[in-house]
């Protein structure tokens, strides 16, 4: 322990797990004692603070429920508010022994993954989810098994390490009862500590240890059903917000040292909330470091997910006692030596040599992530960017390979091509499709990448299609549903008239703006969902599906539901079981054909034959602003391999398919039919006869080597063995007169009915088209 005038700077020599040290100080005439603190030009006496390594932090035990209403400005008592009450750390015990049964870690390749985000207390709360503990980990526990169907192989969770879920606790303006809660999580508290009233140990009155247990026990119990856990970390800022927020923890211990600061004490806020923590300090990085390791040796996790990781890249802060050293004109700039000299205050702006904040080509704290022995071998996710602007997607300093990315230019990328916007969007989903090369493989930036041409250099290119975490939707923004029934955000219910959440979403309502009984318009929605689903689980890289998207889960239009412990976030378990319009079979067996399919997880990017583009006619892509038509193949040794194409135009199209000797065509999906013909799988829903005759009367288009798209839908065709693919084909005379057929309903279509196909997504026969067609 060191003390420096007015503060007190605790060195922790070492995490150890078996043991927990009081870091809470008070100044006594010098000395130190037991309570604390200071700020950073202020001592304030007798205020206590949680120790920022504590393993699991007690205090409330049910989630939302308000502490006692006591007298919180006397000295007698502790805590700030009924919503701010005293919390205390878990005191470990020789007894503290967990059974693992085994475990290890899973170590799944990268690319194999199918990530789903996930929220711990969203995805058993509803009541329709029947659960023993429900919005708890042992709740998820439950429903591990329906996780496993869908075919997810990793959850990542929504922040879990303890925070207060009551830190906006207010009414909401112009409702009678609804309150406002920090629902998602993003404002840690305890690093170290599990969020405690995500168990059913706290709500039962168990101790912070049984906290810690269950944790465990869900971790276990993942691992056990082949899905590993990923955390989503937030380093970027803590709980304590700006010079008006609360002291809890690191501002008590040493405001200098956690947080970025100017040299007045201002607070820097490249995170949007308040304050930045100073990732890069040496102090603050060995504690980063020290929490990483132990939530994957004590707690068997599987990688992270940094929240605005490009924080953790940003030159921190250096405190130290004014220097001697100062110029004559007093100004603490460079002296003529070469001698870095401090302002009065003690903050060195420039503590890592270049000015505060500044993106760093070699962050340590990255660095020292990379190259620890336990965590090197863990997943690592960035979302590179931040609040102030800085975007490193495609050159975050990733070591080897050791990080992938959030890719947000996949997402905004799916959005436009797939509700047919004009521009250079085709091509750019090409590049999405194909693992983002531009960004991932590519060595020389594009241009207005300012990060990849500067300090991000080095970093650009060597890494493969799965260092991009693909992604359509998230926790923050429109759910898949609302992205296509919502031009515009309707946040009405948070309490802000509206002015909070992005209003730059990419959407399209296809054709009315929120709910509607409209069937040609329901029936473009669920075209459009399944296209956007296509995308993002056929696509080379990391998909990653939002909870709730399965099955179609809507928000309203609110694209900002951070507030919302309700109905508005939690998952529908009714509405997922019951499946009414067949989208979340539809889901399922997307996921499914994935992990079927080893052409759509590459572990490098391919060369020119293993991935073909194609337009209307094989290897005769366009790539113009206003193609609307995208189609590739892909290879397979084993296999055959795939033909896929997204037709985002109002009009039908037909693609003439490429021709591979010894193979034939065969229907897998079209987001055209309806279910349960959207997806020709075996199953409950679908008989080995159905599938049959599904692919006969599609086989006057295959057997002439073509096939139809309806208006915005996407197509998936597998290449078979032609012995295997003959049952159900249909006669030569009859392949014939359906050849004639083609060509006379493309025609028709083209000219006369291109909208009046709308209404009609499920006919597949030719003659049964012209007649419905001919009968307006």
């Amino acid at each position: 322990m060191q003390s420096t005038e007015d503060a007190v700077t605790v060195i922790n020599p070492g995490l150890r797990f078996n043991s927990v040290r009081s870091i809470a100080v008070k100044l006594d005439h010098g000395l130190p004692s037991i309570w604390i603190l200071t700020t950073h030009v202020r001592l304030l006496q007798e205020a206590v603070v949680l120790d920022p390594y504590a393993r699991s932090i007690v205090g409330r035990r049910q989630y939302g429920q308000l502490a006692q209403d006591l007298d919180y400005t006397s000295d007698s008592v502790l805590g700030l508010a009924s919503t701010w009450p005293q919390t205390a750390a878990m005191v470990p015990s020789p007894d503290d022994w967990f059974d693992w049964e085994g475990d290890r870690p899973l170590n799944i390749p990268l690319e194999e993954l199918v990530i789903y985000e996930l929220h711990v207390r969203g995805f058993t709360q509803h009541t329709s989810a029947h659960a023993n503990a429900p919005g708890t980990y042992l709740g998820l526990v439950e429903k591990l098994d329906y996780l496993q169907t869908l075919g997810v192989n990793a959850i990542e969770l929504l922040p879990v390490q303890e925070f207060n879920e009551l830190e906006y606790y207010q009414l909401i303006p112009g409702t009678d009862d609804s309150y406002r809660f920090n629902y998602w999580g993003y404002s840690t508290i305890g690093y170290f500590a599990p969020m405690a009233r995500y168990s059913q140990a706290a709500h039962s009155g168990g101790s912070g240890q049984d906290v810690v247990k269950e944790f465990k026990t869900m971790v276990k119990e993942c691992h056990k059903r082949g899905m590993e856990v990923l955390m989503d970390v937030v380093f970027n800022h803590t709980a304590e917000g700006n010079e008006r927020g609360p002291t809890l923890s690191f501002r008590g211990l040493d405001n200098r040292v956690y947080y970025m600061l100017a040299p007045e004490g201002q607070y820097y806020n490249y995170s949007g909330c308040g304050n930045t923590f100073n990732c890069n300090h040496p102090v603050v990085r060995k504690f980063i470091v020290d929490c990483l390791r132990y939530w994957v040796i004590e707690m068997h996790v599987d990688g992270f997910r940094f929240d605005l990781a490009s924080i953790l890249t940003r030159a921190h802060s250096q405190w130290h006692k004014p220097s001697k050293m100062q110029n004559s004109n007093g100004s603490g700039h460079t002296n003529g030596s070469g001698m870095q000299s401090t302002q009065d205050t003690g903050i060195m702006v420039e503590g890592a040599g270049v000015p505060t904040g500044t993106p760093l080509t070699d962050p340590p704290v990255i660095e020292m992530i990379s190259e620890d022995p336990v965590l090197r071998s863990c997943k690592l996710i960035a979302e590179a960017w931040d609040c102030d602007g800085l975007n490193q997607v495609g050159a975050f300093p990733h070591y080897g390979g050791q990080w992938a990315e959030w890719n947000g230019h996949f997402r905004d990328t799916v959005r436009q091509f797939i509700k047919g916007t004009d521009g250079p969007w085709a091509a750019a989903f090409a590049q999405a499709m194909s693992g983002s090369p531009a960004l991932y493989s590519q060595t020389e930036p594009a241009e207005g990448e300012w990060w990849a041409s500067n300090g991000g250099r080095k970093w650009k290119g060597g890494r493969a299609p799965a260092h991009s975490v693909n992604f359509v939707t998230a926790h923050d923004g429109f759910s898949l549903a609302d992205l296509t029934a919502y031009n515009e955000k309707h946040n009405e219910a948070n309490g802000e008239d509206n002015r909070d959440g992005e209003s730059h979403n990419l959407s399209w309502n296809c054709g009315e703006e929120g709910e509607t009984m409209s069937p040609a318009v329901l029936r473009l929605r669920g075209r459009q969902m399944r296209n956007m689903a296509a995308a993002l689980l056929l696509s080379h890289g990391v998909p990653m599906v939002q909870m709730g998207d399965e099955y179609g889960h809507t928000k309203g239009g609110n694209n900002n539901t951070y507030c919302h412990d309700s109905p508005l976030n939690w998952f529908n378990w009714d509405q997922a079981q019951h499946d009414e319009t067949g989208y979340a079979r539809f889901f399922r067996c997307l996921v499914n054909l994935r992990k079927q399919r080893p052409e759509l997880r590459r572990r490098s990017f391919m060369d020119g034959g293993a991935m073909t583009w194609h337009g209307h006619m094989p290897h005769q892509a366009e790539w113009t602003e206003e193609t609307r038509l995208v189609a590739f193949s892909v290879s397979s040794p084993s296999q055959g391999g795939l033909y896929c194409a997204f037709n985002t135009s109002h009009k039908p199209q037909t693609v003439t398919l490429p021709h591979w000797p010894g193979l034939v065509w065969q229907p897998v999906m079209d987001s055209g039919k309806a279910a349960p013909y959207d997806f020709l799988h075996v199953d409950e829903d679908l008989s080995q006869e159905q599938l049959d005759s599904a692919r006969a009367q599609m086989g006057m288009w295959t057997s002439e080597g073509c096939y139809p798209l309806l208006p915005y839908s996407s197509i998936v065709l597998e290449a078979m063995p032609e012995q295997h693919s003959n049952r159900g084909k249909p006669p030569a005379a009859a392949q014939s007169r359906q050849a004639l057929l083609l060509h006379m309903v493309t025609n028709v279509c083209r000219a006369v009915y291109p909208i009046k196909l709308l209404t009609n997504p499920t006919v597949s026969n030719p003659e049964l088209l012209l007649a419905s067609q001919s009968s307006r």
